[in-house]
């Protein structure tokens, strides 16, 4: 059971992911006011530590192309996964 503002009920069904709008149990990543799914979660994680690892390599002059690549495919698989859950 969930609860919403002052202690009043709130169904589960309510909550949607702040990513994709999916309607299931959210999960808060520290430093996000946001809430995602289990799945949506994990992408945003991963998304936030591939941004870092291609801002420090951009930086050092290393190739990007390998980590870029894998975040483009990290926002498709997002994006496809919104466009379901509507």
């Amino acid at each position: 059971m969930l609860f919403g503002p002052k202690g009043s009920y709130a169904a589960l069904s309510a909550l949607q992911c702040s990513a994709c709008g999916r309607q299931t149990e959210l999960l808060e990543l520290p430093g996000h006011k946001e809430k995602y799914c289990l799945e949506c979660s994990a992408d945003v994680a991963t998304s936030i530590l591939l941004a870092t690892e291609i801002d420090a390599a951009t930086i050092s002059g290393e190739d990007t192309t390998t980590l870029v690549a894998e975040f483009l495919q990290l926002g498709r698989r997002m994006l496809a996964r919104a466009q379901s859950a509507s």
